[in-house]
């Protein structure tokens, strides 16, 4: 099941600089630390390399990745024996491109002329911003001229069901939803049926943030894709994963429960803005193997940006 862009190329304008500010504060944080580094040396000796991993697992990019990084420059520095301090910038730069291109699916042409309704599901543990998430892509797919509906299918918590309603209501869509303790996956069958019935685009379920163990998560997640199949043979067709860039590594251990606990097919992660761990990006793509589809760089509606890698990393190096 591969990872499909509803968008486009996702390029943002060249006027929008919420991306640079989305990221200030792990720029900030990484950079300094990188001078720092490189403070009265000019060749990119064991010591510059010693302190550039200090800074690149200060900034949440994972133990594993930094090392491949490290690995990487290291290789060029013995490549080119006369490696300068000032390069070193733009040789990690490159680097950190071409790891993230290792791991970014394909695009391919907008699925929904094909697809429809196409059905995402949504996971993901509570307060990582899932349903402000869910909110925002409902509001970007609808500006795309889609007819979308929202799927309440975490009914354990009366708040995931209240708070969803008032996000169908602010995008102006409409919500299947049951009362609280309702089976989660007889709502993702009542979604389907009425997004079959009512010519929708694109469907997104909620699914619980978290159950008592993995075992019941993995059952739960499998029965409300069985369920959803009865409508939709090949449904869902993406399974995304919301995680809080914030939490650093705490993101990884979600990211590592949920990918053992069901078929996730992208990642989004949220709350860039606040942080200065947005390294967390580059080590969740590189070890999980799964596209970073979506990142949240502020509170807006328009805040949740179609992750494109260059712009990504154009942006974590502008003006350094």
């Amino acid at each position: 099941m591969g990872v499909i862009n509803l968008f486009g190329s996702g390029k943002e304008s060249s006027n929008d600089n919420s991306l640079d500010q989305g990221l200030a504060k792990t720029k900030e944080n990484l950079f300094k630390r990188i001078s720092r580094a490189v403070a009265g040396k000019t060749k990119v000796d064991d010591d510059v390399l010693d302190d550039l991993e200090e800074s690149l697992i200060s900034a949440d990019v994972g133990v594993e990745t930094t090392l491949r990084i490290i690995e990487r420059i290291q290789k060029r520095a013995k490549e080119e024996k006369y490696l300068n301090t000032s390069e070193l910038n733009n040789i990690l730069k490159s680097e950190i491109l071409s790891m993230l291109a290792e791991n970014t699916a394909p695009e391919s042409k907008d699925p929904v002329q094909a697809t429809r309704p196409y059905v995402i599901m949504v996971v993901g543990v509570n307060g990582v911003g899932k349903t402000t998430t869910i909110g925002k892509l409902a509001y970007m797919f609808k500006n795309q001229g889609k007819k979308v509906l929202l799927g309440a299918a975490d009914t354990f918590r009366a708040a995931a069901v209240d708070q969803l309603t008032i996000w169908a209501e602010r995008v102006d869509v409409p919500i299947v939803k049951q009362q609280m303790g309702a089976d989660p996956a007889s709502v993702a069958f009542d979604t389907l049926k009425s997004a079959v019935s009512n010519d929708i685009d694109v469907v997104i379920i909620d699914t619980a943030g978290r159950l008592h163990n993995k075992v019941n998560l993995m059952n739960e997640l499998s029965k409300i894709r069985r369920v959803m199949q009865k409508v939709i043979p090949d449904a869902p067709h993406e399974v995304l994963l919301v995680l809080d860039g914030s939490t650093g590594q705490n993101a990884f251990m979600q990211a590592k429960e949920f990918t053992s606990a069901t078929d996730v097919t992208a990642m989004a992660l949220t709350k860039l803005d606040g942080t200065a761990k947005g390294g967390v990006v580059l080590g969740i793509s590189d070890q999980f193997k799964i596209p970073v589809k979506y990142i949240g760089v502020g509170e807006k509606m328009t805040d949740l940006k179609i992750f494109d890698r260059t712009e990504f990393v154009e942006s974590l190096f502008r003006n350094v």
